[in-house]
């Protein structure tokens, strides 16, 4: 199938499908013509690099985990719950970064607020 019908099926544009083949993650086959030509093979792993990519992977990372997004590596592969593991515990970092830069902001509006109304009432 045709690079525009794969980006619709995929929910993703042409331009995300020809980035990861520059990128090494995906090798499609082309046309006598020259276009570009995706088997069903080619969907379902484009689909795992974009699930991957949703879920806060570099292309860098999943070219890493490339075992992970061949149909044969579609169950469990090599370092592939390692590497999950790892990008959990990244996003729990970020996020509790995150949970103190909100504290710190609702404690700074807190104090804004307070002197803010006892400006106004003088």
């Amino acid at each position: 199938m045709r690079a525009k019908e794969a980006a619709e099926r995929l929910g993703i544009t042409q331009r995300m499908l020809r980035h990861y083949e520059k990128e090494g993650l995906l090798n499609v086959g082309r046309t006598l013509n020259g276009y570009r030509s995706y088997s069903d093979a080619d969907l379902r792993r484009a689909g795992r690099i974009r699930d991957f990519i949703v879920t806060g992977f570099s292309t860098r990372e999943i070219r890493a985990m490339s075992g992970c997004l061949s149909d044969e590596g579609a169950g469990p592969c090599e370092g592939g719950i390692a590497k999950l593991t790892e990008k959990l515990e990244h996003i729990d970092r970020l996020r509790a970064e995150l949970d103190e830069k909100r504290s710190a902001v609702i404690d700074r509006l807190a104090v804004l607020r307070t002197r803010l109304d006892t400006l106004s009432r003088h």
